[in-house]
């Protein structure tokens, strides 16, 4: 007779939950930054300070966008526009107004995650939105939103000079929904961190490339 094999344990599903709360640490750690600092190159990135938290707005909202259409496209996204405000910047479809401040940038990241939040709890499971990550169900677009927040507020503190250590269980659920098989043996935040091309971990040096995978599951 052929040998049972005993299911592993299933993996933690990413939820609304899990953004909502990351969103929200996030806007708590940067909203203590200097005004001044925000013009400060974003840790490794090639952005400043004010460019990569808009950056990560526009990520929100574009998740969020992906899923509105009763029929999201498979094979491109929603087609807003972006424009590139500075050559070497990101390329993005909305922005902050700069008279508003750094308070107001962080309002702009606060709501664009408000949306998204809201769009993963409506959303069926079963709906499928493009992704350059892969095709992805809600639960993808949740993961991709802690993958983005997590490290870019990496960072953000980075340049801003504060201290940032998300919660490990978030950094766990990324790295099962995103990065299957990076290690499971190490510290969930650092190995975030080396998975998105950001830190070495002991015996793994620094990747000089990576990829998440945002593909439906089932």
């Amino acid at each position: 007779m052929p040998r049972s094999v005993t299911p592993g344990p299933a993996r933690p599903p990413v939820t609304a939950d899990d953004v909502a709360l990351a969103v929200r640490l996030a806007v708590e750690t940067l909203s203590g930054a200097p005004g001044e600092a925000w013009d400060e190159r974003a840790g490794s990135l090639e952005w400043d300070c004010w460019e990569t938290a808009e950056h990560l707005a526009n990520d929100l909202l574009y998740y969020a966008v992906q899923l509105g259409p009763q029929t999201p496209p498979l094979d491109t996204h929603v087609p807003i526009a972006l424009r590139r405000p500075r050559v070497s910047g990101p390329a993005v479809f909305i922005e902050a107004d700069r008279a508003a401040g750094p308070a107001g940038l962080l309002q702009v990241l606060e709501s664009c995650g408000a949306l998204l939040v809201a769009m993963v709890r409506t959303t069926p499971p079963q709906v499928r939105a493009h992704h350059a990550a892969g095709v992805s169900d809600p639960e993808g677009f949740a993961a991709l939103a802690l993958q983005e927040t997590l490290v870019h507020t990496h960072d953000l503190a980075q340049g801003l000079g504060l201290a940032w250590t998300p919660p490990s269980d978030l950094c766990a659920r990324t790295l099962g929904r995103l990065f299957p098989q990076a290690p499971t043996d190490t510290d969930p935040w650092p190995t975030l961190l080396w998975a998105t091309g950001r830190a070495e971990l002991p015996g793994r040096g620094r990747l000089s490339g990576w990829r998440s995978d945002s593909t439906a599951r089932a």
